[in-house]
């Protein structure tokens, strides 16, 4: 039997982050410059529903059978049993690579679901249904976040620019003026859980002014998709810095996020903001081309680690 293979997307969070958990809507786009792919051989000669799973990316070298039920991706591979009605997995082994930097807000964790999944049901001759993959995707991002709000594991199952919010139908983005975003990695892990966690706590002791700014950000949201898909985002990049400025009031900046912001902002981007949980990963910033290079190195000058100019064209995913 032939190798299997899938291939997953990392994502960004163009706005709405956090806000979403608390069903306002965010945006949030595919990008296919970082990408998990999961590739699954047969095993013939090894004993009966044997299972070896090898991910460097996560240190990961053992059978799955070895593993806690709650490991992610044996909840991954249980999940993909039961939705396809059996009880055991063919003998094989499950390689995962992924060129996505862990705990960086650029959705590692279900791009590494999504792939995993999507090979599996594949090897086994029952390919689920995209649907169906972000469903199980989801699951294991309750055990990877917590309370996560479904957005990483539907834009990067889906692999379109989405338009999302707990409850509703996920509205799939069409761009009328594609634009540029430079995304720089802080260098600093972030725990979405954790986060979301701290920005709960504290929602909880100040109900009032969180849910002031969690409703703004919910609008910001609902304006910067009525550009996105009438207008020109690039002339309005102060939106994303705006929403940047509430984020810092949910807690979830830091000085380094705040400094790239900056940088970004002074280097001649329109418009600026931390991307994700927040705590570390990465900021974004909106573009025009000829100066994307320029911003990309001053955010290397100042602290960034790693840079990646991403094009949104219109009508089309990030590319």
């Amino acid at each position: 039997m032939p190798a299997i293979t899938a291939s997953s997307p990392g994502k960004i969070i163009l706005c709405g982050e956090h806000a979403v958990v608390y069903g306002a809507p965010a945006i949030a786009l595919p990008v296919f410059q970082v990408s998990t792919q999961t590739t699954i051989l047969a095993r013939p000669t090894a004993a009966q529903g044997e299972v070896k799973i090898v991910a460097p990316c996560i240190n990961l070298d053992d059978n799955l059978d070895a593993l806690d039920d709650q490991h992610p991706l044996k909840a991954a591979a249980n999940l993909v049993k039961e939705a396809l009605g059996i009880s055991r997995l063919q003998a094989c082994e499950i390689r995962i690579n992924s060129s996505i930097p862990l705990a960086a807000g650029l959705g590692s964790s279900a791009s590494v679901t999504v792939s995993m999944v999507s090979a599996l049901s594949q090897f086994l001759g029952h390919p689920l249904e995209l649907d169906a993959v972000n469903r199980i995707a989801f699951e294991v991002e309750k055990i990877h976040h917590g309370t996560p709000s479904g957005i990483d594991n539907t834009v990067i199952t889906y692999e379109t620019p989405i338009y999302f919010q707990k409850d509703s139908p996920i509205e799939h983005l069409s761009i009328n003026r594609g634009f540029k975003l430079v995304i720089a990695d802080s260098g600093t892990a972030t725990l979405t859980a954790e986060t979301v966690a701290g920005v709960r706590e504290r929602w909880q002791k100040n109900r009032e002014e969180y849910d002031n700014v969690i409703a703004h950000i919910g609008e910001l949201s609902r304006e910067i998709r009525h550009i996105l898909c009438k207008k020109d985002l690039l002339a309005q990049g102060d939106l994303l810095t705006q929403n940047h400025n509430l984020l810092c009031k949910l807690g979830v900046s830091t000085w380094k996020l705040d400094h790239l912001v900056k940088t970004a902002l002074e280097a001649g981007a329109t418009g600026a903001k931390l991307s994700g949980g927040g705590g570390g990963g990465n900021i974004i910033a909106i573009v025009d081309p000829s100066k994307a290079a320029i911003v990309a190195q001053a955010l290397v000058e100042n602290g960034a680690v790693h840079t990646i100019i991403t094009s949104i064209e219109a009508d089309t995913a990030v590319r």
